[in-house]
C-alpha cells in the first residue's frame, strides 16, 4: 500500500513508522509548506490517503483528496460541521472515506461499552453521566472529539440526554464535559454514572500515540479496496 501522509508532525511520523513496520510504503509527505501538493501529478500511484492535520484545513486536505478519486483516512477533529460535504463527495466520487475522532481499537471499543452502559442505564434514573477528558498542553480544541462522541453515544442510546455542554450541566436533559490540559498526556477518557451511593465509571488511557497510529493504518488497509463511507464500527465489526 503505497499511503500519502497529510499532516506530518508527532502523530504524521508515528503513522509512518506503523506504515513501514506492517510492510506499506509512504510515498508522499505533506505539511503546511506544501499543501500545493496535493495535486493529481504528486498523487499517481498514491493508494489512500491518511489525514492528520488541522481543523482549519482538514475539509480542503480531504475534498482535493476526494475530488481525485483517493480513499481518506481521517483523523483530524474540529471541522465536522461539514462532515456531510465531505461524505456526500466521496459517494459521487465513488471512492471511500473514514473520519474517527479517535482511531485508538482501545478507544472503539470504549464507544461500544459506553453506547451499552447508556441504553442500560435508561432504567437506573438514579445516576447521571458526567465525561472527563484529560490532553497535554499543546491539543488546541477542547473539548476533545473523542470525548463529543462519547457524549452522542450517550444521547443516542438514552432518551434522558439531548445535549452535551462544557464544565456544567444547566439541565437535566444535558451532560457535563470537562476538559483539562496538562503537561504531555495523550490522552485520558472516562464517563462515569453517579448516583448518590456509588459510581460507575469507564476509562480508556492512552500510554503512547502507537495505538492510534494502529488504528488508522488498520482502517487505511480496509478502505483501501472498498467504496463508501465508512465508521471504525465498521473495520471492528462491531
Amino acid at each position: 500500500m503505497k499511503v500519502a501522509l497529510i499532516g506530518y508532525g508527532k502523530m504524521g511520523r508515528e503513522i509512518e513508522e506503523t506504515l513501514l513496520k506492517r510492510g506499506h510504503s509512504v510515498s508522499l509527505r505533506i505539511d503546511i509548506n506544501n499543501t500545493h501538493d496535493i495535486i493529481p501529478d504528486k498523487f499517481k500511484g498514491i493508494d489512500v490517503a491518511i489525514e492528520f492535520s488541522s481543523p482549519d484545513s482538514a475539509f480542503e486536505n480531504i475534498t482535493k483528496c476526494l475530488l481525485m478519486g483517493k480513499p481518506v483516512v481521517s483523523g483530524t477533529t474540529g471541522w465536522l460541521n461539514r462532515y456531510d460535504e465531505a461524505a456526500g463527495l466521496c459517494r459521487q466520487k465513488k471512492t471511500s472515506f473514514i473520519h474517527s475522532s479517535n482511531f485508538s481499537l482501545g478507544v472503539n471499543i470504549l464507544f461500544k461499552l459506553n453506547n451499552d452502559l447508556a441504553s442500560m442505564m435508561e432504567r437506573y434514573r438514579g445516576y447521571t453521566p458526567v465525561i472527563e477528558e484529560i490532553h497535554h498542553i499543546q491539543k488546541i480544541d477542547a473539548p476533545s472529539g473523542t470525548a463529543i462522541n462519547l457524549a452522542g453515544g450517550i444521547i443516542d442510546h438514552n432518551d434522558r440526554y439531548e445535549k452535551w455542554e462544557r464544565e456544567i450541566a444547566s439541565d437535566k436533559k444535558s451532560i457535563p464535559i470537562r476538559s483539562v490540559r496538562e503537561g504531555t498526556v495523550p490522552g485520558k477518557h472516562t464517563v462515569s454514572w453517579e448516583s448518590d451511593n456509588d459510581t460507575i465509571s469507564l476509562v480508556h488511557n492512552a500510554m503512547n500515540r502507537k495505538g492510534l497510529a494502529l488504528g488508522a493504518v488498520i482502517a487505511a488497509e480496509f478502505i483501501r479496496t472498498r467504496t463508501g463511507v465508512f465508521t471504525m464500527s465498521d473495520v471492528l465489526g462491531f
